[in-house]
């Protein structure tokens, strides 16, 4: 018996439920999350305590649009967009960071993100 989309995606609901128990975000080390759709990756810098998000990019934004022409694949785009977030949070003085995967499995294009802002220099 096949699973159905929607018993999946209430089992990352769950997951996802479970793991922002653990993970809050502060000012001087905020949250990343990553959110993953069929075609596209988005990633911010959220700060729990005060409800705000800091920082936000994917491969939907219009500078992205034009730097992402030459990928290969949706791995190739989501590291770009690692380390791209990842370099607008050392500019905005932000070193430190808390992974949030979203209950997503750390792998693939959610590990991508996550190596991709490691390389631009957020310790998680």
């Amino acid at each position: 018996m096949a699973v159905k989309s929607s018993e999946k995606r209430a089992a990352r609901f769950r997951r996802k439920k479970h793991i922002r128990k653990v993970v809050r975000g502060s000012q001087d080390k905020p949250r990343l999350v990553v959110f993953r759709s069929a075609k596209h990756i988005f990633a911010q810098l959220v700060d729990d305590e005060a409800g705000h998000t800091l920082l936000a990019y994917s491969t939907t934004s219009k500078e992205a649009v034009e730097s992402l022409k030459d990928s290969k694949n949706k791995t190739d785009k989501a590291f770009k967009v690692g380390q791209t977030i990842g370099a607008m949070a050392k500019e905005k003085g932000i070193e430190r960071v808390v992974f949030d995967r979203n209950g997503y499995i750390y792998h693939g294009r959610v590990k991508a993100v996550a190596d991709g802002a490691r390389k631009a220099g957020l310790n998680f």
